[in-house]
């Protein structure tokens, strides 16, 4: 069983920055394949961003590219999320997300993901 508590979250000002974390509760975290979603009311679940296991792989929705970065430190179980100029589109639950195929690729499919946290909110006013 993987925990993943995620926390950062809060209240921003377009253009402004949030860091959103993701600790993870089991040391074979630094296995695996992390990955950010959100999900605005009335909207699907949507991919952000994901990294592999090593940290050297990152993929990005474009919605994002440029603006937030994905990075892991696997001595702290932890997986994070910069978001830099952020838009009010950007408002949404996220969550993170663990693939627990060991040294496996990185995945951009929600649904290939095993464990998840329970979000953290994100709003950003216009």
């Amino acid at each position: 069983q993987v925990q993943l508590i995620e926390s950062g979250g809060g209240l921003v000002q377009a253009g402004g920055s949030l860091r959103l974390s993701c600790a993870a509760s089991v040391r074979a975290f630094r296995s695996y394949a992390m990955g950010w979603f959100r999900q605005a009311p009335g909207k699907e679940r949507e991919f952000v961003a994901a990294i592999s296991w090593s940290g050297s792989s990152t993929y990005y929705a474009d919605s994002v590219k440029g603006r937030f970065t994905i990075s892991r430190d696997n001595a702290k179980n932890t997986v994070y999320l910069q978001m830099n100029s952020l838009e009010p589109e950007d408002t949404a639950v996220y969550y993170c997300g663990a693939d627990t195929l060991r040294w496996g690729p990185v995945k951009t499919e929600g649904d290939e993901y095993d464990y998840w946290g329970q979000g953290t909110q994100v709003t950003v006013s216009s």
